[in-house]
């Protein structure tokens, strides 16, 4: 829709066909701080988006006790509408995670409401165009200032708003990946299901040298065989056989992804028999060679859909069906964007219009 002004003094401006992802931030930040020694988080508060101020010896920066999350705001077909897509999976998510890290949760509906009074004031940041939207990042931290492993007392919830666009460059054309049997993300008992930072800190030597090599992500396989395949660094894989859609079992190391949940209901909505199971490096391998192998795709917040048209493993390169977007990937993106944006009905009740207090 062109270039529109966002700004804080009045001049910068931004082209909304060309946002990127991560990389503009709005005017405004919500903090909240945790209080050991009171044992409940304290009053939230809505104010200029700042710097944080830390202690050189604050716990996360030492030993990553740190959650997130990652969800989206979209600009709905009416002016005053405001979409948001499963906030409470996300949610949920969050408070899972903060157990995993011994950080106190927050209570679910203290978190949608202030959520949604910051998305509310920063309205006029909700791009309109085309694959667009408002990513929100709740985020909280360890903030004792304290040199010695154990959980902090003290935490910082907040979080930050960013305009963005597509999360990879090639939006939603078909990206190439890596499987890599060198390094391992996650292992059983660890913390590969929550969402915090150090999942994402052992992921970055890989993905750096597939990017080298031309690859947009990494396939991650379990630590245990090396053969047993688990996620892509910033999404779930799913894989589309000629009689099944797979999609690898939720067993403690790879993310519980909310478009992941979603894009198993719509599949089985419409009639694919979709399976939560083990599946090896070989079967897909096998399944490419033969043509068995119909579809890979990833799902995820950022991306929502993104096929997969090759990948590499051990050296040798191999294409998925035709090298080109599936039918039913484009079928799934196509949907699930439509919701989200308010351009078609929402069977599941998924999408929560927050456009009006």
């Amino acid at each position: 829709m062109g270039t529109v002004p966002r700004n804080r003094s009045g001049s910068e401006v931004y082209d909304e066909d060309k946002l990127g992802f991560g990389r503009i931030f709005t005017d405004n930040m919500l903090t909240m701080p945790y209080s050991g020694k009171e044992g409940k988080w304290l009053q939230p508060q809505i104010k200029p988006l700042e710097n944080l101020v830390l202690h050189p010896a604050t716990m996360v920066l030492h030993y990553s006790q740190q959650v997130f999350e990652g969800l989206k705001a979209f600009a709905g077909p009416n002016e005053d509408d405001i979409l948001l897509f499963r906030p409470d999976a996300n949610i949920e998510r969050f408070n899972k995670s903060c157990r995993r890290l011994c950080i106190p949760t927050i209570d679910p509906d203290l978190f949608m409401d202030w959520m949604c009074r910051l998305v509310r004031m920063e309205r006029d940041w909700i791009p309109r165009s085309p694959g667009t939207s408002l990513y929100i990042r709740p985020t909280v931290i360890a903030t004792d200032p304290f040199l010695g492993v154990r959980p902090s007392s003290d935490y910082l919830f907040y979080i930050i708003l960013s305009p963005v666009g597509a999360y990879y460059p090639e939006g939603f054309e078909p990206v190439k990946i890596l499987v890599t049997d060198t390094y391992v993300r996650a292992c059983p008992g660890g913390i590969g299901e929550a969402k915090t930072g150090a999942n994402y800190a052992a992921s970055l030597r890989a993905a750096e040298e597939a990017h080298a090599s031309g690859f947009t992500q990494v396939l991650w396989l379990n630590a245990n065989d090396k053969l047993s395949i688990e996620e892509v660094g910033t999404m779930n894989i799913f894989f589309r056989f000629k009689d099944e859609v797979v999609t690898p079992a939720l067993e403690g190391t790879i993310l519980p992804g909310v478009t992941r949940q979603s894009v198993i209901r719509v599949c089985r909505d419409k009639g694919y028999k979709v399976s939560e199971r083990s599946i090896s490096i070989q079967e897909v391998v096998e399944g490419a060679q033969s043509g068995n192998l119909l579809e890979m795709f990833g799902s995820g917040t950022a991306a929502v859909i993104s096929p997969v048209s090759d990948f590499r493993y051990k050296g040798r390169d191999f294409t998925v069906g035709n090298g080109k977007t599936g039918d039913l990937a484009g079928a799934l993106f196509e949907e699930i964007t439509a919701m989200q944006q308010g351009a078609k009905p929402d069977p599941y009740g998924w999408v929560v219009n927050i456009g009006r207090e």
